[in-house]
């Protein structure tokens, strides 16, 4: 069986995807908190103000995740040019290991944060 490379480069690639990627849900998520605040001076109903605050919370427990995912991506960027300064273009298993585990993590939060959205919409539609 024969393996596939991967290069520094290719993995350097796709770290700039999520870093972008990241990027876009921190501004949504502010616009999303914007929202949040418009409903907050409309509504005195208790029920309905606890549900904004558990969406406040949600979001706020993205902005973590997402900082967490950016450290990480920070993290392995600088494993990698440490190889690369090293004349090394192709990382080790164990690396190559991580960060397909990290790509695993990069799409269940994609899952996760779509499923929040989409609930926050439904909330939206039906108080705003």
């Amino acid at each position: 069986m024969e393996r596939e490379i991967i290069f520094n480069s290719d993995l350097h690639f796709e770290h700039k995807q999520w870093r972008r990627e990241l990027f876009f849900w921190e501004d949504e998520i502010r616009s999303l908190k914007n929202r949040l605040g418009e409903l907050v001076t409309r509504w005195t109903d208790k029920e309905m103000l606890a549900q904004l605050e558990r969406f406040q919370n949600q979001f706020m427990i993205q902005e973590n995740v997402i900082d967490e995912l950016q450290e990480l991506i920070n993290l392995h960027e600088t494993n990698i040019a440490e190889h690369t300064k090293k004349g090394e273009d192709v990382l080790n298993q164990q690396l190559v290991k991580k960060h397909m585990e990290f790509r695993n993590q990069m799409d269940t939060q994609r899952i996760l944060y779509s499923d929040l959205k989409k609930e926050f919409f439904r909330f939206l539609s039906k108080y705003m």
